[in-house]
């Protein structure tokens, strides 16, 4: 049994998810895999597609065992502290050997080296000068590091490289024994409106379905995914189930013109007096606008948005602390096997659902509210708003209970190896 673990968000599942996933199989040999996955929220500062559940399942039934999620607080925070949250959670099973994860650069030693390089520029002076002057992060430590090896700062110069390197810090500060591999990212580029063959960016698909009508499906948007789910895809589109931070416009405004400064302040990601941009941009009247305000060469929009979100959700400064549960959100034989394995070697519970957890700590009920609280915002940014509590009445894909879409899925697993639940 080899398990490699796999950080996503499928936002949506497409044909190069597929691909990385039998590439993990193929070439590391890995008979079993688990999917770290943010929930509704996501790393870029938005809404997912689809909601948790489907994509958890749709994971499920196209190469990945076991689906857990990676809290909203975590979900929702730069790539440093994402990569962070993930990596905690595979420690924890005690049972994963191999974290997968594709890379416009395709070598993992030069990751590796860049990595090391990162890490000895994060307590620099220069980088320190290079951010009071007003420069992005991920700016300044492109330029720092092309000072010293152009070829470095060439891997950083690509998004999936970036995450990458981001996990690699990870497992280096965890102390991890998991060993990280690469996948070639040769296909359309991350965040591109790029297509190749049967290949495209998940940033292409979403784009595709905002700018189509309601309840529409996109023309050219199954030309992408696995046929598999190109019928389940259009019954959640014209069914209006699909998610746009548009939808969610008003409510966003409203609390923004709610905040106080010292409010704001208190916001994960707000620091250096940014709280006092967002209380006059409170004269925006769209989203569009709203960004207009906000946009300055040190912050990225991404950043920007995530903050709205952690706004949005109440999510403080202080929410951001070490995980104490493991929530899973779909699971098939295979993935039953893996948490079967982990039972002897798991430091976190293991739940199916946030109602499961018993007499759980002040974090764990942080969590729980947040995740549970993402889940109803969510309801309301579809197309047809959908009714709160989902979090607690939902059923995991092949947990006792689970939904099904389609006759053949593997078998459901069981509660019984729920160790400490």
């Amino acid at each position: 049994m080899k398990t490699a673990g796999i950080i996503c968000e499928y936002n949506p599942f497409h044909n190069g998810h597929l691909y990385h996933i039998n590439q993990t199989r193929q070439t590391a040999g890995a008979t079993h895999t688990v999917g770290i996955m943010s929930g509704n929220f996501v790393q870029r500062g938005d809404i997912a597609l689809f909601n948790k559940f489907d994509r958890a399942e749709f994971a499920v039934r196209h190469g990945i065992d076991l689906v857990i999620e990676l809290p909203t607080v975590y979900a929702l925070s730069s790539a440093e502290y994402f990569a962070a949250g993930a990596i905690e959670i595979l420690n924890a099973l005690g049972c994963v050997d191999l974290l997968s994860f594709g890379s416009e650069c395709g070598r993992i030693e030069s990751l590796e080296q860049t990595a090391e390089l990162c890490i000895k520029a994060e307590n620099s002076p220069e980088l320190l000068r290079l951010l009071k002057a007003g420069n992005s992060y991920p700016a300044a430590m492109h330029d720092l590091i092309r000072k010293d090896n152009r070829n470095a700062a060439e891997v950083l110069a690509h998004p999936n490289n970036l995450l990458g390197i981001e996990y690699i810090k990870a497992l280096k500060a965890s102390g991890s024994a998991i060993k990280p591999i690469t996948v070639l990212r040769s296909y359309a580029p991350h965040d591109s409106g790029i297509t190749e063959d049967i290949f495209s960016s998940s940033s292409y698909l979403r784009e595709l379905a905002e700018n189509a009508p309601p309840r529409t499906v996109p023309a050219g948007f199954n030309d992408y995914v696995p046929e598999s789910l190109r019928e389940p895809y259009t019954e959640l589109i014209k069914s209006g189930l699909t998610a746009a931070i548009g939808n969610l416009e008003r409510t966003l405004l409203y609390k923004l013109r709610c905040q106080t400064a010292e409010n704001l302040a208190q916001i994960r990601d707000v620091e250096q007096g940014l709280e006092n941009v967002f209380i006059k941009a409170r004269k925006a009247v769209s989203l569009p606008e709203l960004m207009e305000y906000l946009k300055s060469r040190r912050y990225p929009h991404a950043r920007l948005r995530r903050i709205l979100l952690n706004m949005l959700l109440g999510i403080k400064r202080e929410d951001m602390r070490h995980i104490k549960y493991i929530r899973v959100l779909a699971i098939n034989e295979h993935g039953t096997q893996i948490l079967r394995k982990a039972k002897e070697t798991c430091k976190l519970p293991v739940v199916f659902s946030s109602k499961d957890l018993k007499n759980p700590s002040a974090v764990a009920a942080r969590f729980a509210e947040i995740d549970a609280l993402a889940c109803d915002i969510y309801a309301l940014a579809c197309g047809s708003i959908q009714p709160s509590g989902t979090d607690f009445t939902h059923n995991p894909a092949g947990s006792p209970g689970g939904h099904r879409r389609a006759a053949g899925e593997p078998p459901a697993g069981k509660r019984g190896i729920c160790p400490n639940a």
